[in-house]
């Protein structure tokens, strides 16, 4: 269901969430305290429409910096950025009624700014290596109003980071997070955001990595990106089942039922388990190259039984499910894939699945009241070292 503003009335949904305990407590407690009170400062006194902008672009940045600052420094927590924005889009709505323009540039501008959207900022240079990795906004909240995403906390953590390989060459690592809706997906938000990173130029990166929360207890390396929506509801309530709906592609062509990572899986599942016995919690949980898809075989009707193969797709099958399912993880993967043959960026590529981290066995019921412990900390810290030791493991 559409507003004349062109949103949707189930966006409303996300940020209605922002009346309830944890997040307001998120919100008083997670770094951010001034975010919102400095935002609604500066937007009284914007004089028109272009300052008006400005200052939403200004404080989106600001705000990303602050997290991933915050991120580095402190808990590595991922939920300030995210309720904090949330409340930040709730301000810009309640200023401008349904079906105003400038209402949804604003909030257009404030959604790509906080999230690391705004270009390729990584320095030139054949001697660097360059890194982008995108993870995604907390998820299933209406079971657990307290989650995070640790791709987010991943993604924050290394942003605007320099990593040393293993021959001594410098990687710089740039991040995003996306939003957990399909609208986005739909609207281009994947290739706005990865485009200036894997197009021809001085600045393409070497390396890109989407990342998302995955089942516990592994980190699987997705071979394979299916075409395929599945029917589960995204953080706005809203599903979409049915084919990826990607752009055409230069010559018309439509995209492919199948996309592939172009990591180098086996090497970075033994750089791991070269680690031995040092890595604990949750991060100590195997890597695992996951080749599994579900398909519809070349030639079966759309209405046929679909068949699950341990080792890729077959030659002409209709794509079901990817390695990482059908849900964003899966999709956000595909496009970027998709992108990156389609840019010709000969680069290594492809998903990442994580595991969450857990609270502390008398914090694990949502009823307990924590929104936080040391445990959850301990596990979100060793989770995001797994991901940039296997982003090291990456360059030959």
């Amino acid at each position: 269901m559409s507003t004349d503003s062109g949103t949707t009335t189930e966006e409303f949904t996300e940020e209605a969430r922002l009346d309830r305990e944890i997040p307001d407590r998120v919100l008083r407690h997670g770094g951010h305290g001034d975010a919102v009170t400095a935002f609604t400062g500066a937007l009284d006194a914007a004089r028109d429409e272009e300052e008006a902008l400005r200052v939403v672009r200004h404080h989106g940045r600001r705000l990303w910096r602050n997290a991933a600052r915050r991120a580095r420094e402190t808990d590595g927590d991922d939920r300030p950025l995210y309720w904090t924005r949330l409340a930040m889009v709730r301000l810009l709505r309640a200023r401008h009624p349904a079906g105003d323009p400038l209402g949804a540039a604003l909030i257009a501008a404030l959604e790509r700014s906080s999230r690391g959207i705004g270009g390729n900022h990584l320095p030139a240079g054949g001697e660097r290596l360059r890194v982008v990795i995108t993870g995604f906004d907390p998820f299933g909240l209406d079971r657990d109003i307290r989650r995070g995403n640790p791709s987010g906390a991943a993604v924050l953590a290394l942003h605007g980071t320099t990593l040393r390989t293993a021959d001594g060459r410098t990687a710089h690592v740039e991040g995003v997070i996306l939003p957990v809706r399909w609208h986005d997906f739909t609207d281009g938000i994947v290739e706005e955001a990865l485009t200036p990173y894997l197009e021809e130029g001085p600045r393409r990166v070497d390396l890109f990595m989407t990342i998302s929360r995955g089942r516990p207890g592994f980190f699987d390396l997705e071979a394979f990106n299916g075409a395929r929506r599945g029917d589960t509801p995204d953080n706005a309530g809203v599903r979409a089942p049915g084919p990826v709906p990607v752009p055409p592609g230069p010559d018309g062509a439509e995209g492919p039922q199948w996309t592939r990572s172009t990591l180098p899986m086996e090497r970075m599942v033994a750089a791991v388990e070269a680690e031995g016995g040092e890595a604990e919690g949750p991060g100590a949980a195997p890597v695992r190259a996951h080749t599994t898809v579900v398909e519809l075989p070349a030639g079966a009707p759309a209405d046929g039984e679909p068949i699950t193969r341990e080792d890729g797709p077959g030659e002409g099958s209709t794509a079901v499910a990817g390695s990482g399912g059908d849900y964003l993880s899966n999709e956000v993967a595909h496009r970027a894939c998709l992108l990156r043959d389609r840019l010709g960026a000969d680069i290594p590529g492809g998903h990442l699945h994580i595991p969450a981290p857990d609270f502390a066995p008398e914090h694990a019921d949502p009823e307990s009241g924590r929104y936080t412990d040391p445990v959850l900390v301990a596990g979100r810290r060793e989770i995001t070292r797994r991901v940039r030791a296997l982003l090291l493991a990456v360059p030959g």
